[in-house]
């Protein structure tokens, strides 16, 4: 099984910043893409960004041009930096991960997996 940790949320004043992390960790797999998603009271969850193993990323029209992601493959880390917040940016962000278990191998098996989630609240 792979796990997600995700840190990073809180609450910030409209204009500011936060960066959330997240962290798998397990055996014998392989990330394919690495992804958060948000999900705002009384709402669906959306996609807010994806970042694959080569590095292609592709972002929500409403974040573009105000939050990156970034990915460290050698922590099998991901990254979302969140400047010029709005409130309508809060919401709970979760990071979903989607690769293979036993990749290479007989067993190889997809996997998709979400954090906890973690909260972002954009107030003044």
């Amino acid at each position: 099984q792979v796990h997600l940790v995700e840190s990073g949320g809180g609450l910030v004043q409209p204009g500011g910043s936060l960066r959330l992390s997240c962290a798998a960790s397990g055996r014998f797999f392989r990330i394919n893409v690495m992804g958060w998603y948000r999900q705002a009271l009384g709402k669906q969850r959306e996609l807010v960004a994806r970042i694959t193993s080569g590095g292609y990323t592709n972002y929500s029209d409403s974040v573009k041009g105000r939050f990156t992601i970034s990915r460290d493959s050698a922590k099998e880390t991901a990254y979302l930096q969140m400047n010029s917040l709005k409130p309508d940016d809060t919401a709970v962000y979760f990071c979903n991960v989607e690769g293979n278990r036993w990749p290479d191998t007989p067993s190889d098996t997809p996997f998709n997996s979400w954090g906890q989630g973690t909260r972002v609240t954009v107030s003044s």
